[in-house]
């Protein structure tokens, strides 16, 4: 008998273990609203509101008016089902889970009938061990319940009204919801608060062991070595010996351990000799290392990959001489950043595709950002997205999501946000992008300077509550998790440190400046106004007409009309203030269509104002990120690259202010200065050269002079009374270029006008536009005889075609080239391509 039994205990270990596997449950998805017995095919990952729109239940959101009439959705329940069988390997699996990556947001999980899950947190994967429920066919049902149904009930037992400002709705019910605030309404975007499986459901199966995270950790890093630890996380179905090994390519680290059954974190050392650094855009290649884990136990294996890179980062903030710094040292190095503000890419985020990231990532690099800012107000964004970064050298600020409100703090609520941040900050800590945390956006500020307990009417005891519960969750909680699970990283609680109604303000820490737009200055005042660190500021316009077609007819083409307002979200200023705005710097548009083009005109004008103002502070002031980046749907908002991708006047000149090598020139009282900020670490010995032309091409007086661009510093070249430089001539028919000369090359330059374009004297000229193929590029050139201002390339017919140029000046007998990269042929973009310039567009 003992001899039969060892001899089956010596079979059944010698059968060799099931493969992992991983299967995605994206097949088959039926949904209904849960009051009505049709169900119709569904899209996993999707939303409610996208599902409708493909049976054409509802109208496109986005069109005209429509979001108004869509509110009804977020008031009902909606159901989803599927079925799903397994194959032979999955049903012989010792272990099997289901791993919810995204459900939005409180949704019921039913597996075969029986309830596995009660969600209720859109930024947190579920996974749910199911082995004892599946069979060889199954039924997965998710009932998700009405945010607004389920969140009421709070409402009316806290009796108190949060200051959510942006929520679109006469009882803001968002701040209870562990869900994207913007999906409430915010003051850019619409009011579509949606349901739904908005990220992947896998099925996983295994026999052994699973492998459930891996931390490549950064110990000590030098020219000579790094030391690196690898915290493995594994789970095993019962306790043995395993075997887990850790390789980064070169060399690899071994070790035979004792695992209990459960999870279990190991921590395998692994060194890297003479280590090649992870640089942000502009300053060196993101070189990125690979990192596999192997994990061997009875019998099976399971490997992980996960690229990494070596870098320091250290976000100095700290009093200094003048006032209290906030600047950020990449390897030792101190780095002005640049960059701007993301919001989510729709407010249907299962839309949001990795080509989608793919080209948003290359428009930063082509805008030489090295940061971006993920804002409180959206989501903690697709894994892609963070890889992406790491790819392409950007600095990634993220906030947590919290953002212009207080929040609830009672235990429930607390618990969420604990399991909230401890998931994310596991997910993105590996990422070299990965620079800072923060608690949250402007909630600090807001609570001393926006009048929330006079405008609410909270009592003492009310307001002293509201306050401390900020302490607990920002102050204490926030900041022990990152302690705890990202160790070293930077943490302060909430952007901006300091407001930006008086001038002490500007001495301290990051700065959101809003006196331009909000507090209607002109942009002068972007030159006057400069913290030590600008994290938001922006203005606003409206997208070009390929954008406007797609959400209004020719009929709704008016700024006052009931369509443009509708996709007017800051509708106490937005119309108005491009308005007051426009009139003060330009001259009356002749239509619409002009009124698009010089509203972009506009704010790419005072973009290029705070951006050059805060790197010719440098280091005094050191980043600049302005808001905002994207647009979640189509209208006019403070963005530079609107809904569809398309690069509005202001991106082309961000893409320029924040070129490596700037040559900015200012008005300073009575003088014009010239500054030349260099990014890159070395000095250069370079010639300036200075031209004051007419803007007929008369060359009225030139002068250079040789100049030192200093490594990483900003630098003033040359100085002047601006009576000095006109000697005489009419400032308002006059042009000031400036450039930049290396061994017979043109570094950098920079065209200059004296008064603002309403008064300028601008030529009615004809411009003189050639298209040809030049190799593989199709090239536009664009020359005039008098100056050209803001000249803007259109294609008619054409609404995805890309110019590498835009929006530019040509200067009298000067041409400029631009690169077409277009679906059209050569033929289809000369007899569609549309030329205009500024003098054209504005009334006499």
């Amino acid at each position: 008998m003992r001899k039969l039994l060892a001899a089956l205990l010596w079979a059944l270990a010698a059968v060799p273990a099931v493969a992992q596997k991983t299967v995605e449950l994206k097949e088959g998805w039926e949904f209904r609203r849960a009051d009505d017995n049709t169900w119709r095919k569904a899209t996993v990952p999707g939303t409610v509101h996208t599902d409708l729109l493909a049976h054409q239940l509802i109208p496109d959101p986005y069109v005209g008016a429509n979001e108004k009439g869509l509110q009804w959705i977020d008031k009902k329940d909606w159901e989803y089902r599927c079925s799903f069988t397994l194959d032979d390997q999955q049903q012989r699996a010792q272990a099997a889970a289901l791993d919810f990556r995204g459900l939005d947001t409180y949704a019921d999980v039913y597996l075969n009938g029986q309830l596995i899950l009660r969600a209720k947190n859109m930024f947190v994967a579920q996974e749910v061990n199911v082995k004892r429920l599946l069979r060889a066919k199954n039924e997965l049902r998710i009932l998700f319940h009405s945010p607004i149904a389920h969140d009421m009930p709070r409402f009316l037992q806290d009796r108190i009204v949060y200051p959510a400002g942006n929520d679109a709705s006469d009882i803001p019910l968002s701040v209870h919801a562990r869900k994207a605030p913007y999906h409430y309404g915010w003051d850019w975007g619409p009011r579509l608060v949606t349901s739904g499986i908005w990220r992947p459901v896998l099925l996983r199966t295994w026999d052994h062991v699973q492998l459930k995270d891996v931390w490549i950790r950064q110990l000590d890093l030098s020219p000579e070595r790094a030391s690196l630890e690898a915290q493995v996380t594994i789970y095993a179905q019962r306790a043995g010996s395993a075997v887990v090994r850790v390789s980064d390519g070169r060399s690899e680290t071994g070790v035979k351990v004792q695992v209990p059954a459960g999870d279990t974190v190991l921590a395998i050392p692994l060194v890297i000799q003479q280590p090649q650094l992870w640089w942000p855009n502009g300053l060196g290649k993101p070189f990125l290392y690979e990192a596999k884990v192997t994990i061997e136990k009875d019998g099976e294996t399971q490997v992980y990959k996960k690229r990494f890179g070596l870098r320091t980062i250290e976000v100095v903030n700290a009093p200094d001489k003048d006032g209290t710094s906030f600047f950020l040292k990449v390897n030792g190095r101190p780095v002005f950043m640049k960059g701007a503000n993301y919001i989510p890419s729709d407010n249907f985020l299962p839309r949001v595709t990795a080509g989608h990231y793919a080209r948003m990532f290359d428009d930063m690099r082509q805008s030489n950002f090295n940061m971006v800012r993920v804002w409180g107000g959206g989501v903690y964004e697709d894994d892609r997205f963070y890889e992406l970064a790491d790819e392409n050298g950007i600095l990634v600020w993220q906030d947590f999501m919290f953002a212009c409100t207080l929040y609830p703090s009672d235990k429930d609520f607390l618990q969420q946000v604990r399991e909230e941040a401890i998931y994310n900050i596991r997910r993105l800590r590996n990422h070299p992008s990965l620079a800072l945390w923060c608690g949250n956006n402007e909630v600090a500020v807001a609570i001393k300077n926006w009048g929330w307990k006079e405008g609410y009417g909270y009592t003492d005891q009310q307001w002293s509550d509201l306050q401390k519960g900020y302490d607990v969750l920002f102050k204490s909680l926030l900041p022990d998790m990152v302690k705890a699970e990202d160790p070293g990283r930077f943490y302060f609680h909430s952007s901006p440190i300091s407001n930006w109604g008086k001038a002490e303000d500007f001495r301290h820490g990051d700065n959101h400046y809003w006196g331009v737009w909000h507090g209607m200055e002109w942009f002068e005042a972007y030159e006057t106004h400069v913290p030590r660190f600008m994290s938001e500021y922006g203005f606003q316009s409206f997208p070009d007409l390929h954008t406007v077609r797609k959400f209004a007819d020719s009929s709704q083409w008016d700024l006052h009309s009931f369509v443009m307002l509708s996709h007017q979200k800051s509708a106490a200023r937005g119309n108005t203030a491009i308005q007051t705005y426009m009139d003060h710097y330009y001259r009356k548009p002749k239509d619409f269509k002009a009124f698009l083009y010089m509203s972009q005109l506009l704010q790419a004008q005072g973009m290029k104002t705070g951006i050059e103002a805060h790197r010719r502070a440098m280091p005094y002031c050191m980043g600049s990120l302005y808001w905002q980046f994207n647009d979640c749907w189509p209208g006019p908002s403070w963005s530079g690259i609107d809904y569809y991708g398309r690069w509005k006047a202001t991106q082309y000149a961000i893409k320029d202010a924040f070129t490596p090598l700037l040559l900015s020139v200012a008005k300073e009282g009575a003088v014009t200065a010239t500054y030349v900020v260099s990014d890159t670490p070395a000095d250069g010995e370079m010639r300036l050269e200075q031209h004051l032309i007419s803007m007929n091409g008369a060359v009225l007086r030139k002068w250079e002079s040789p100049v030192n661009a200093k490594g990483n510093a900003s630098t003033t070249v040359q100085r002047s009374t601006t009576a000095d430089i006109l000697r005489g001539a009419d400032s308002t028919g006059v042009i000031l270029y400036s450039k930049l000369i290396k061994n017979g090359q043109l570094m950098s330059d920079n065209v200059f006008y004296f008064v603002a374009p309403r008064y300028m004297q601008l030529p009615a000229a004809e411009p003189a536009v050639t298209v040809a193929l030049r190799g593989k590029d199709l090239i536009v050139s664009v020359s005039g005889q008098q100056l050209l201002k803001n000249v803007c390339l259109f294609l008619e017919g054409d609404d995805q075609s890309h110019f590498s140029r835009n929006y530019f000046d040509v200067l009298p007998g000067a041409t400029v080239e631009a690169v077409l990269k277009t679906r059209l042929s050569l033929a289809e973009v000369k007899k569609q391509l549309r030329v205009t310039h500024l003098a054209q567009a504005m009334e006499p």
